[in-house]
């Protein structure tokens, strides 16, 4: 007969019951407005609508924009309570853009069709009904004024675009905010002491940060030289470098004069094997520079345990220069805020191809493996140099530590390394930036270009490094945010001459005005909470003691080849290293044999050239993700795709074939 047992519940059943009345809108609440200690509204203006981008307009909200001396400031009137899918900033709120970051400033009157790029000190002689501003982030954002005052509308426009255009470095904001932070936390806490700079990053501004990177790296040879103290030899370098042990100090005095801006050669790394990176700059002289150049060459030979050849690489003779680099970013952020897209959407492949971006990311990853070749596989050391060894070297320089050291690959250790072959190098942040807006020829996005270049590696061996695309992205942003040291200055002398200048403006006692009012950008808790600084963190990060909790247990990972080899189950080696099945000749998106040598077939008649031999040795083993990490020929998407105001999500499997 029938049972007496309940029946099991069916899948409609764990159904919530269907709603037949209208649900009650969840209560509004107004957003006020967020200013910091020294932030002050320089104008506003009401009934403001903000263009969200549909055609319909169902997504556009109203409310107030405000300009302060920090940032423009949208408030919506009334907005619902929502979940925040974005990261939580506690200098910027969800609608608000830093003055920094504002590209140009353009008005526009629908009536009579005019257009205006607004600058600084400008005269409008027309109201304007828009307001478009273009982001160095790629964010395109647009205001109308159609139900605005006329007049308050005008005032806002031209007030955007004066502090916008700051005359002078210390009218930045960041300047005001850190002074007054530091007074008011001066009176709040009664035994006050200057807060840690950096935590585990290593910021390279003292000897002893020096001495231990040559013990880390093993460079016996090697040692810290102090003859640029108080920067007596040259105004672009740190006041401690790493020189040959068997150059003395009177010698690198004559040699500096010889060099541009007196910029002596740089120690950068080590390899295990004894080979050393080096950065210089060019010689002015001609006819100084045989000569000099010959004794630096020996005295880097003598610093290898084996006197290993030293081989030079002159990287303007294989990579874009600036302006080149640019021009392809300019077509590059022109792609991203075209509106609308669908005009350009089958041309934009061969857009993307056209700028030359990608080209100049494959060259700059191209040239830092050849002189992976040259360390690892001939165990030679290696000089590389540019006119004034600010801008290539820098990039080159980073990505060869980051194939060859995994220690650069943690998030603290990537944070010192561009410490140390950027800011303490002395690239030139305050102009590429253009923080200024006071020389377009001098702006170029040599560090969006190396997080680029970062980016593919992070692609190619997404578990070799700890930080997340999220962690690139937010590095990037915080490139407009005039808070931190890291980007505003050209050197550690324009740091220290405007630090110690700010200091006396604002009575701060000498010796805490470095670390308490302008920290670096490692200093993340500035922006973020710690629970939004856990999405830095990469999850399949395999370092060396990378911890992770098992049971409610930390644990530390184990590598094993088996685990972590490049080959995929039910795929063949060769396959997966980029060659085709069968015939065994490479695929179009093969190894980096490829670029190095398009002709090079793995056929027995062929001989291979050494550098051929490395790479083909190298790709056909198990990926060590504790050891070298060699490019593959692919590239993915660029990292531009990540930033705020980039309007398409690429397919990374399509852009490989279009290019």
């Amino acid at each position: 007969m029938f049972s007496t047992k309940p029946t099991k519940p069916t899948f409609k059943s764990y159904l919530p019951p269907v709603q037949t009345e209208k649900p009650i809108d969840p209560p509004i609440k107004k957003v006020e407005p967020k200013l910091l200690l020294g932030e002050i509204v320089v104008n506003e203006v009401n009934f403001v609508k903000k263009c969200i981008g549909n055609e319909n307009g169902q997504d556009d909200l109203w409310g107030k924009l405000i300009c302060t001396n920090f940032k423009v400031s949208f408030i919506p009137q009334e907005v619902f309570p929502k979940q925040n899918i974005h990261l939580s900033h506690l200098l910027l709120g969800e609608h608000d853009i830093p003055l920094t970051c504002l590209d140009q400033v353009v008005t526009v009157n629908d009536a009579k069709g005019k257009k205006k790029v607004l600058g600084s000190n400008q005269k409008l002689k027309f109201n304007p009904t828009e307001l478009i501003l273009y982001c160095k982030d790629l964010r395109v954002i647009r205001f109308c004024f159609h139900e605005a005052g006329p007049e308050s509308a005008k005032k806002v426009c031209l007030a955007i675009a004066h502090y916008s255009h700051p005359a002078d470095l210390h009218l930045l904001f960041g300047f005001e905010y850190q002074g007054r932070r530091y007074h008011e936390l001066k009176e709040s806490e009664k035994n006050w002491s200057m807060p840690q700079v950096g935590l585990q990053t290593v910021v390279f501004d003292r000897p002893s940060d020096w001495d231990r990177e040559i013990k880390r790296t093993g460079a016996a040879e090697w040692r810290v030289c102090s003859i640029n103290e108080r920067y007596g030899i040259s105004q672009s370098l740190p006041e401690y470098i790493v020189v040959p042990a068997s150059l003395a100090d009177q010698d690198l005095r004559q040699f500096a004069i010889y060099f541009m801006d007196s910029r002596l050669p740089l120690w950068c790394w080590n390899h295990p094997n004894g080979s050393a990176l080096v950065r210089m700059s060019n010689i002015a002289d001609p006819i100084q520079q045989k000569k000099i150049e010959q004794r630096i060459l020996n005295a880097v030979t003598r610093s290898h345990p084996q006197h290993s050849e030293v081989t030079r690489v002159d990287l303007e003779k294989f990579l874009p220069n600036t302006q080149d680099i640019q021009s392809a970013f300019c077509k590059i952020r022109q792609i991203c805020v075209i509106d609308p897209f669908e005009e350009l959407e089958e041309r934009w492949f061969s857009s993307i191809e056209n700028s030359r971006w990608l080209e100049y990311i494959r060259a700059f990853l191209k040239q830092a493996t050849e002189i992976v070749y040259l360390m690892e596989g001939k165990g030679s050391s290696v000089i590389i140099s540019e006119e004034e060894d600010r801008d290539l070297n820098c990039i080159v320089s980073s990505l060869v530590q980051l194939m060859l050291d995994p220690q650069y690959r943690s998030i603290s250790g990537f944070q010192s390394l561009v410490q140390k072959e950027w800011v303490m190098a002395g690239h030139r942040f305050l102009d590429r930036c253009n923080h200024l807006k006071k020389n377009d020829k001098e702006e170029c996005p040599m560090f969006l270009l190396f997080l680029d270049c970062v980016w593919q590696m992070t692609n190619q061996y997404p578990a070799a490094f700890e930080f997340t695309g999220t962690y690139l992205t937010v590095l990037t942003d915080s490139m407009w945010i005039p808070f931190f040291s890291t980007f505003l200055f050209n050197s550690s002398l324009q740091r220290t001459r405007h630090l110690l200048e700010f200091a006396k403006i604002k009575a701060i006692p000498p010796g805490e005005e470095q670390s308490v009012y302008f920290p670096p950008v490692w200093e993340w808790s500035q922006q973020f909470s710690a629970k939004e600084q856990t999405l830095f963190n990469n999850p399949m990060y395999v370092g060396k003691g990378a911890a992770c909790v098992q049971n409610g247990e930390v644990k530390t990972f184990r590598r094993t080849k088996k685990a972590y080899s490049a080959s995929v189950k039910g795929i063949l080696v060769s396959v997966a290293n980029g060659l085709r099945d069968g015939d065994g000749t490479l695929a179009r998106r093969a190894s980096f044999m490829s670029e190095l040598k398009p002709e090079f077939s793995p056929v027995k008649d062929v001989v291979e050239s050494p550098s051929e031999m490395f790479f083909r040795d190298w790709f056909s083993r198990p990926v060590d993700l504790h050891g070298n990490l060699c490019r593959r020929s692919t590239l993915g998407t660029p990292i531009s795709k990540f930033l705020n105001g980039a309007k398409i999500w690429l397919s990374t499997e399509t852009l490989n074939d279009t290019i």
